[in-house]
């Protein structure tokens, strides 16, 4: 199947209000995991949702996003933060937050956030390079 119409059935399920659409939820991310695309990775971002009823389930996602070179990872969620905050704000914080956990992604982080502000400018962005700014001062 190709990777439009997984990535449809990743929508169609990331409710899990059954059974089935858990097990199609988790039967679709493996079939994508086999073969990522990486030029879909914004994509996999924006299939989160705060309204998930099984967020264990979810959290394959997460690590299936990780799966990927930090760099691709973290630029593509600095793109889709400001769409991603609609309907995913815990997600969100939740990746940002196992960002800034890891020193490495975290220095990554801050470099793309810092010229995504200089390119694109955003107040998601700024308060996001701050908290970097102000977890690096706790340290």
């Amino acid at each position: 199947m190709n990777q439009n119409n997984l990535l449809a059935i990743l929508r169609e399920n990331r409710f899990m209000q059954t059974q089935q659409q858990v097990t199609d939820f988790e039967n679709t991310l493996a079939e994508i995991a086999d073969n990522p695309d990486e030029q879909n990775l914004s994509a996999y971002h924006l299939v989160l949702d705060n309204q998930c009823q099984h967020p264990e389930v979810m959290f394959s996602l997460i690590h299936f996003l990780e799966s990927f070179e930090t760099e691709e990872q973290i630029t593509s969620f600095i793109k889709v933060v400001p769409q991603l905050m609609i309907d995913a704000s815990e997600w969100t914080r939740i990746i940002h937050d196992r960002i800034l956990n890891d020193d490495l992604s975290c220095q990554v982080y801050q470099k793309l956030l810092h010229s995504a502000n200089l390119n694109t400018p955003h107040f998601l962005y700024h308060l996001l390079e701050e908290s970097i700014v102000n977890k690096l001062k706790i340290k």
